[in-house]
């Protein structure tokens, strides 16, 4: 019987170191996997960096363009508009003035105008009769 057992492979002494020899090459083996994949994640991680701000500087000229692009639609829909409001408003201002002459109502530059000619006036009427009185 006891040959029986000496035949098991759980009695095997060079089996058993086998077993070792083999389960510490594992273990080794997978020590070296954790440094190298260690060390290339330091590498994997700059590469990602480096390509990051490769793209970044890509985007940003694109990006950049775009912004200018639309500043400058922004900047020729403002002109149309104040140039479109501007027309709107003298086209009013006219119309109103067109009114009011209707009305009767003079400009303001009319009655300033006005106001002007009546004081030339006055100052000619009180130097004539200044003279009047000088010659009695």
């Amino acid at each position: 019987m006891s040959d029986e057992n000496d035949k098991k492979p759980e009695n095997d002494p060079q089996l058993a170191a086998k077993i070792k020899d083999s389960a510490r090459q594992i273990w080794l083996a997978g020590l070296g996997a954790y440094t190298k994949a260690e060390e290339d994640t330091g590498k994997f991680f700059e590469r990602l960096v480096q390509e990051g701000e490769q793209l970044e500087n890509k985007t940003r000229g694109v990006v950049e363009k775009q912004i200018k692009t639309v500043e400058d639609r922004v900047g020729g829909v403002r002109e149309r508009a104040t140039g479109t409001w501007d027309k709107l408003e003298t086209l009013f201002d006219e119309r109103v003035s067109g009114a009011l002459r209707r009305l009767g109502i003079h400009r303001r530059e009319e009655i300033e105008a006005l106001e002007h000619r009546i004081a030339a006036l006055e100052t000619e009427l009180m130097r004539l009769r200044g003279d009047r009185d000088e010659e009695e």
